[in-house]
């Protein structure tokens, strides 16, 4: 369960991160990032008791960056 969100929020950084397709195609981009954080945004919202009030915090403040630095720290602790 935990891999899977630290999928989603691995793929929502390197979104950021690409700074080609951004430039590139700025509307598509943007659609790409707000696509990615509704899917991170539902898989929090349909495991809410299952996750740690920390991870709860962040997620639901969309605070991703923070999020999957507590998944990385904590290695699979939800």
């Amino acid at each position: 369960m935990t891999q899977e969100l630290r999928t989603l929020l691995q793929r929502r950084e390197s979104l950021i991160a690409d700074h080609d397709w951004r430039d590139r195609d700025p509307s598509g981009h943007l659609d790409a990032l707000k696509q990615i954080s509704g899917e991170i945004s539902a898989w929090a919202a349909a495991r809410r008791e299952q996750i740690s009030p920390r991870l709860r915090h962040y997620l639901d403040n969309a605070s991703f960056a923070k999020a999957l630095a507590h998944l990385q720290a904590d290695s699979a602790e939800i």
